[in-house]
């Protein structure tokens, strides 16, 4: 006899996905959501995984928003992955499969690798919507304001500025609702997270840059048409892995009359709004534990002639390395006719490849 299926009811489901919520980047979840999936329809936010229910409404209330937010969860996965990809912990935890309950260890703890992973998000998120705002995907938000100071001579204000503002507000709004929940975890780490999400931010504050266009006669850009854009994504992640590398461990304390975060080491001065911190002290990932979150360097490609991380010596922990071989094929001997098109030849050349034993 064939069971009846049948539709959760809104209580019981905002119950289940609480019980869900081991961080407050579980909306990270939402990269596995289908390219199929259109969400134009408020029911559509139940089929959405990993919120909690302060973003649930937020998907109710904004579903044309909520498209932006999924790209934004693809943007935070291929980045964390690409900025790491030279190093021991290399962000593949981030990846986790479509309907996993949780997040590996060295997401859920309080380490540096968690604070640069709230950091991207924020950033992230915020970078989606600003840019959305100005490519027109986005009918809630227009281009950002003009600047009010007058440009130099031969610059003239134009274009259509990122809309860094409104992806501030709606970002944050989203991002740090699971933190802002009675049932988030422990205090110092809704601290930690959100000073290290707000990290994240001020760094996309700092990637705004002036963008200009030539005009002129034959190219002579005598005028230029300025605007306020940010720089990609990969720069403000590039930017969060440098304050990762001089993150400050820090200690959840009595100052006053609250607790608050203060360096472990020198706790005569304050957290500074610039950098990360983090609670618990990594594993050096060499080796594959699961209680800690590490998956190891073994069979990780490493750089024999590399002096950095990526290096045979420092990738594989002293273990050793193994050579391997590799065809590759590529595009050679390249010539342009006019006009207006290119040919190439194929060619085949052996390279050398360093595995971790």
């Amino acid at each position: 006899m064939r069971k009846a299926s049948r539709t959760l009811p809104l209580g019981v489901l905002t119950v289940l996905l609480l019980s869900q919520v081991c961080s407050g980047i579980k909306w990270l979840a939402l990269s596995h959501t289908p390219a199929s999936l259109h969400i134009n329809q408020t029911l559509h936010c139940k089929q959405l995984a990993g919120m909690v229910s302060s973003q649930a409404q937020l998907c109710r209330s904004n579903l044309e928003l909520m498209q932006t937010i999924i790209q934004a969860a693809r943007e935070v996965k291929k980045t964390c992955q690409k900025t790491f990809a030279d190093m021991r912990w290399n962000c593949s935890s981030i990846d986790i499969p479509a309907g996993s309950t949780k997040y590996s260890p060295d997401l859920e703890r309080g380490t540096r690798e968690s604070a640069f992973v709230y950091a991207l998000s924020a950033a992230a998120i915020s970078h989606t919507i600003a840019r959305a705002c100005t490519s027109g995907d986005l009918r809630l938000c227009s281009c950002g304001p003009i600047p009010g100071e007058i440009p130099e001579p031969g610059y003239r204000w134009g274009g259509c500025a990122d809309n860094l503002h409104y992806g501030l507000i709606m970002g944050s709004k989203f991002s740090d609702a699971p933190m802002k929940m009675k049932k988030a975890g422990s205090h110092a780490n809704k601290l930690m997270h959100l000073h290290n999400s707000e990290v994240g931010r001020q760094a996309l504050r700092d990637a705004v840059v002036m963008k200009c266009k030539c005009h002129g006669v034959s190219g002579s850009c005598s005028i230029r048409t300025c605007w306020r854009g940010l720089q990609d994504l990969r720069d403000v992640a590039m930017d969060l892995k440098t304050k990762y590398l001089s993150a400050t461990k820090v200690v959840h304390r009595p100052m006053g009359t609250r607790k608050q975060l203060v360096p472990k080491d020198i706790d005569i001065r304050p957290v500074r709004e610039n950098e990360l911190v983090y609670l618990q002290s990594s594993p050096d990932f060499c080796a594959k534990n699961d209680k800690m979150g590490s998956v190891g360097t073994q069979d990780r490609q490493c750089n024999k002639t590399s002096m950095g991380s990526d290096s045979c010596e420092l990738m594989c922990c002293g273990r050793g390395y193994n050579p391997y071989t590799e065809k590759l094929v590529e595009r050679c001997h390249c010539k342009y006719h006019w006009c207006c098109y290119v040919t190439c030849k194929k060619c085949e050349r052996i390279v050398e490849r360093y595995i971790c034993k």
